[in-house]
């Protein structure tokens, strides 16, 4: 199976939606071959520093490691064996660490809600600019606040892959191959609104 043939990755939306947001979405294989640009990788990094967050507190902290330095190994060592199968394609994993605490000591209550705002404009800059983001909860926080030295307000939350959409014959088991071609699926709509009083 090529590109080409994995069917459209398209959302069916009930509504149209901008065009960035209707074709993103999260694989698995990556280009090990071909080198992340800096530029778009800067882009995306951007777009995540102007997302909101409250009281313009600005919570979302990025540790940025590139595919063949030791940075880029020790997130892989500290992702969970299924995502170790794969991430380490990847041009470079984005350990997406929330400050929960602020400058005066005063407890961070959005921090990981505004994290995540940031990490969906990472998402959407870098699928409108040609790369891919697969972001990943199966990852050992601990172990990575260890490894880098985090002090305990820093706390790893996520890590995204991101890089150049690579065939799912990359990949190395037929489960992930077939889970890169499946048909992309949400709830409906209606499930989504909760009833009113």
């Amino acid at each position: 199976m090529s590109i080409v043939d994995i069917p459209s990755r398209t959302a069916e939306t009930s509504t149209p939606i901008h065009s960035t947001l209707a074709e993103r979405w999260s694989p698995r294989s990556f280009e090990a071959a071909e080198t992340l640009d800096e530029q778009r990788l800067t882009a995306a990094l951007e777009a995540a520093r102007w997302a909101p967050s409250a009281n313009n507190s600005q919570p979302a902290r990025f540790i940025v490691a590139r595919r063949g330095t030791p940075e880029f190994t020790t997130v892989v060592e500290n992702l969970m064996s299924f995502n170790q199968a794969w991430a380490d394609r990847a041009g470079a994993l984005v350990v997406a660490v929330a400050e929960t605490v602020g400058d005066h000591g005063a407890p961070r209550r959005w921090a990981e809600y505004d994290l995540g705002q940031a990490m969906a404009y990472f998402t959407v800059q870098a699928h409108h600019d040609g790369l891919h983001v697969h972001q990943m909860g199966g990852i050992d926080p601990a172990g990575l606040a260890s490894a880098f030295g985090l002090p305990a307000h820093l706390v790893p939350v996520t890590v995204a892959a991101v890089g150049t959409l690579a065939s799912p014959d990359a990949l190395p088991d037929d489960t992930l191959r077939a889970r890169e071609s499946a048909p992309r699926t949400r709830l409906p709509l209606d499930t989504l609104l909760l009833p009113t009083p």
